[in-house]
């Protein structure tokens, strides 16, 4: 199933090779002038999407590409991602309540749960991460407070509630980051430490009090980490 993902990306990108119009002159002078031209800023972004697809293929994760759509007032889904589920080093992880993510997102979040929460699960918690629980992705709202946009609104920024094991543990931001087992508190920080090295923007419950229940991972340049 994973690899008739990466084939079909592999084709479109085959076929995105023909889309820029010829130039007059000689066939030389032609290939010249297509060599040091630029292709447009379209093109350019469709193939830095189709790349993007082709890596979160190869990744193993499970997802469906969505089509560009604008909602106006600076809320829009472009170059998005629904993601059915991702791979740890031996099995599938499940996602709930995720919506469009964009793919540069996705490939992040995708490494993140493999290498940063699973691999954390199995060596401090004895148990393989199963399922991710969010509480969402795109979202057409403010930031609260800043009167700006939020990542959310691009589908640049996913809110991670919590883990379940394979061992049927649920560990959830909410109720284990102060109060959970010292084992527990000790799995949340270092996913929340792992996050910082891969995302842009990391805000959790010591950040304030809107995220007390959730980690907000976001992409962009920058590193924010509290």
């Amino acid at each position: 199933m994973f690899r008739i993902v990466s084939i079909s990306l592999a084709a479109l990108a085959l076929a995105g090779c023909s889309v820029v119009p010829e130039s007059g002159g000689t066939p030389g002078e032609r290939s010249a002038q297509q060599s040091l031209r630029p292709g447009p800023p379209a093109l350019t972004a469709g193939a830095e999407t189709r790349q993007c697809l082709a890596r979160l293929g190869g990744s193993e994760a499970r997802f469906s590409p969505l089509p560009d759509q604008y909602y106006g007032a600076g809320c829009s889904t472009l170059g998005t991602v629904q993601l059915t589920a991702l791979r740890s080093d031996s099995d599938s992880l499940a996602l709930g309540n995720l919506g469009p993510v964009a793919c540069p997102l996705a490939e992040t979040f995708a490494a993140w749960a493999r290498y940063g929460v699973d691999r954390a699960a199995r060596q401090v918690l004895g148990s393989a991460l199963v399922r991710i629980e969010t509480m969402g992705s795109y979202s057409c709202r403010d930031v609260a407070g800043a009167g700006r946009r939020s990542a959310h609104a691009t589908a640049n920024a996913i809110d991670v509630a919590a883990f379940v094991l394979a061992d049927g543990r649920r560990i959830s931001v909410r109720q284990d980051w102060s109060d959970g087992s010292v084992s527990e508190r000790e799995f949340l920080r270092i996913v929340h430490e792992s996050a910082c090295k891969r995302f842009g923007t990391v805000l959790g419950p010591d950040y304030n009090s809107d995220h007390h229940d959730h980690f907000h991972l976001e992409s962009g340049g920058g590193a924010f980490c509290r």
